[in-house]
């Protein structure tokens, strides 16, 4: 049966079954995996899976209730496709490493993965199912001069440790271990007595503009820094907008979802991902840029990003890890004098509070009242406020420079071990570790061989790291490591050694 045309539908989704599922299971774990990616069912153009499942009725069923067809790829098609959460029992079973994420993907070409693969929850037996979401970029969407990109553009850290249940040490995720402290955590708690009246953020907006030495008008408070990506792709209409890469790729997703055609700039590495100003087009009137830049770990000077500032450009620079930086050198924060700067501060990474989501953006008074105007109604909750007053107060500013201290010097061990790892024979024989940079945030890039294999052999080995390849220019054998303290970096060496000589050997 030939796929939907409807340009409505820009979904497909994926799902691996075991024989005999039934198609209510199907049905159940499609609408999770759609309510998951803040999409109904008719936005789904098909379901997708492997030839040897083309006859399964629960299957056929769950298509027929969504009134889509079902799509089938061969398992060598699908065994090409590089899937985020691979299953040796699948491939040894099916040929592929996820029929799921792998259909998925095979069925939207040059698209993206929303939603990476997920099991049915059937209580009081083993999951029968699996399904995975993604969407197709349309032309009006994407880059055409990039047509061939696969890059999943929302895949993030915490899908490495979702799921799967294992006892994993935490890498992959960029937010400071052992956080909120507990001074914070009692400041946010007593919040919750204030629950009955609506938020109100005058406060908290004057201690961050204090901070940064501004006035309140422009600061903007924000659902985590990522809202500011939403609020700006929806406040502006860039005619050239451009995102450096590689870098965190929400900037460029929210800019796709709002239909702006978004060019790129990709540092090369052997440059040290190091951005040179003459890289970005005269004619760009939108540009982001990451400092220090997740996942490279690299600081831009701040010389070179001001230099990119000219009327009629909007920059946006996300200083999400800036705090993490000791001094917070090229910091742009305080910068007043920039026409069309927005700069972008999180909460989240060194205070633990990603689940609490506090960000906030800094721009002049004009375009803080334009991103005002495209954001909901108190979209910060008070909890969040209460975070947002207590972190720039100065017994927080001093924590946050003493951690920022503390992480650089794990950061160096972390180097220095794996330096040590490269000089021994099994790990030269192996192809060795090079380390982007030099890094100076929260985490190390590196580059290994058999990037993908290596990043299951550490899972297996108890570590997760985050992938490389869903970074535009990156490829499978870059993976980010987050800087923890002594004892785990020094833990993880030995696994990163273990895991390189399996593959040698």
């Amino acid at each position: 049966m030939t796929p939907r045309a409807d340009p409505r539908r820009t979904l497909v989704v994926g799902v691996g079954a075991a024989r005999g599922v039934s198609a209510d299971e199907v049905h159940a774990l499609v609408l999770s995996a759609l309510a998951e990616a803040g999409r109904t069912p008719d936005a789904v153009a098909v379901l997708a899976t492997v030839d040897a499942k083309a006859g399964e009725p629960g299957l056929l069923g769950a298509a027929e209730r969504l009134g889509v067809p079902l799509l089938t790829h061969s398992s060598e098609a699908l065994a090409a496709i590089v899937v985020p959460n691979p299953s040796e029992a699948s491939r040894a079973a099916l040929g592929t490493a996820s029929v799921a994420e792998a259909a998925a993907l095979a069925s939207a070409p040059g698209g993206e993965l929303l939603v990476p693969k997920r099991r049915s929850a059937p209580f009081g037996r083993a999951s029968m199912a699996t399904a995975a979401v993604a969407r197709r970029i349309t032309t009006t969407s994407r880059n055409r001069t990039d047509p061939m990109d696969t890059h999943d553009l929302r895949h993030h850290g915490d899908a490495e440790v979702r799921d799967d249940g294992a006892k994993l040490t935490d890498l992959a995720v960029n937010v400071r271990a052992d956080t909120p402290p507990s001074w914070l955590r009692e400041r946010i708690a007593d919040s919750i007595g204030s629950l009955a009246a609506y938020p109100d953020g005058r406060a908290a907006r004057e201690a961050v503009a204090a901070r940064h030495g501004r006035p309140p008008g422009q600061v903007l408070l924000t659902s985590g820094a990522a809202e500011a990506f939403v609020l700006l792709a929806r406040a502006f209409a860039p005619r050239h907008a451009v995102v450096v890469h590689p870098q965190f790729t929400e900037p460029e997703a929210a800019l796709r979802d709002a239909g702006h055609a978004v060019h790129r700039v990709v540092l090369r590495v052997e440059d040290g991902f190091r951005l040179d100003a003459a890289a970005v087009p005269d004619e760009a009137d939108f540009v982001v840029v990451g400092n220090p830049t997740n996942p490279t770990s690299v600081l831009h000077p701040a010389g070179a990003l001001a230099r990119l500032a000219r009327p009629g450009r909007t920059l946006v620079v996300d200083e999400a890890f800036m705090d993490a930086v000791p001094g917070e050198r090229e910091s742009l924060a305080s910068r007043r004098d920039l026409p069309g700067l927005v700069v972008l501060r999180s909460l989240t990474k060194t205070w633990g509070l990603a689940g609490l989501r506090i960000g906030y953006a800094l721009a002049g008074a004009e375009t803080v009242a334009a991103l005002e105007r495209a954001q909901p109604l108190w979209p910060v909750s008070t909890p969040a406020l209460t975070a947002a007053l207590a972190c720039c107060e100065p017994r927080a500013l001093a924590h946050a420079e003493a951690a920022a201290h503390r992480i650089a010097a794990d950061r160096a061990h972390l180097l220095i071990r794996i330096a040590g790892l490269n000089d021994t024979a099994e790990a030269a024989d192996a192809g060795g570790v090079r380390v982007a940079g030099p890094a100076a945030g929260p985490f190390v890039l590196l580059r290994v061989t058999d990037g993908l294999g290596v990043r299951e052999r550490l899972r297996a080995l108890g570590f997760a790291v985050r992938r490389g390849d869903t970074f535009p220019g990156l490829g499978p054998d870059w993976l980010r490591v987050a800087v923890r303290d002594r004892d785990t970096g020094d833990r993880f060496v030995t696994a990163l050694g273990e895991a390189l000589t399996a593959r040698s050997g």
